[in-house]
């Protein structure tokens, strides 16, 4: 059977919100190659093994597994990031912390970043490679997370980044930091979305965060200015209703110009402020 046919066959069986993608990232990755040969060569044979292979793949996929688990990588910002069940699948709307990083991070000046609960790495190692003279330090509670994100930041010669394994701000007692970047868990624990699709198979620690979600927020917002330099900056990815509650949280400590950014679908998303002069 060729390329074209196994595809076919895939995106029917598949279905869900992507399925041509989901199956074209599976094929390739079973083949050693890229999508563009995919496309450039439909009428090429696969073998008996890479076809069981694939079919292997595609029924985890069917049964919600996440495709970034099944190829053990995934892309953020320009880095190509290895992942795995003990971290959270780097998302899209995250690269708004990047992008709030970079906008108040000047090249050429020493600047001091965290990043708390990193997981893969992805916002301490998209910030590292932009940002050559900043001093980053990345936290997480797992282990199992923290040596994803070594091994990625090794693979990247991103050697600058430290990693720190502990709870939110503990593990960095006594320092302040210019910016405090966060993608912490913020779903509700009951919400019925933790036991659909791809989210079943990804840390709940890394998703869900008390009653209303917002255990973890409370938490960073409360301990933030002791860790922020004068004038230094916070922000958080937040649920697309909650940005109100977190607006609300940083300003309760003392925190001011507490605003939120609007991710490309137009959900307030990332939250942030800033500490006194």
């Amino acid at each position: 059977m060729n390329c074209g046919e196994l595809l076919r066959g895939a995106v029917a069986r598949l279905g869900g919100d992507s399925p041509r993608a989901d199956a074209e990232l599976l094929l390739a990755h079973v083949l050693g190659r890229d999508r563009a040969w995919l496309f450039a060569h439909a009428d090429a044979a696969c073998d008996p093994d890479q076809a069981a292979r694939f079919d292997a793949l595609l029924a985890r996929r069917a049964a919600g597994e996440p495709v970034a688990y099944l190829v053990g990588h995934r892309g953020f910002w320009t880095l190509d990031l290895a992942v795995g069940p003990g971290v959270l699948v780097p998302r899209p709307e995250t690269e708004l912390l990047v992008e709030f990083a970079l906008a108040h991070a000047a090249r050429e000046s020493p600047v001091a970043v965290l990043d708390l609960g990193t997981g893969s790495g992805a916002i301490a190692l998209a910030v590292a490679s932009e940002r050559p003279r900043a001093d980053v330090v990345a936290v997480d509670a797992s282990a199992e997370a923290l040596a994803i994100a070594r091994a990625n930041a090794g693979r990247l010669g991103l050697s600058r980044v430290a990693f720190l394994h502990g709870d939110w701000f503990a593990p960095v007692a006594g320092r302040r930091f210019d910016l405090v970047l966060a993608n912490p868990p913020y779903i509700a624990d009951d919400d019925p979305h933790l036991a659909r699709g791809d989210l079943r198979f990804e840390p709940r620690g890394a998703l869900a965060a008390g009653a209303d979600g917002l255990d973890a927020i409370r938490h960073i917002a409360a301990a933030a200015p002791a860790h922020l330099a004068p004038g230094g900056r916070i922000a958080i990815e937040h649920g697309f209703a909650q940005a109100g509650a977190v607006r609300a949280l940083l300003e309760a400590t003392g925190l001011r110009e507490a605003g939120t950014l609007r991710d490309l679908a137009g959900h307030e998303r990332i939250t942030h402020a800033r500490a006194p002069d």
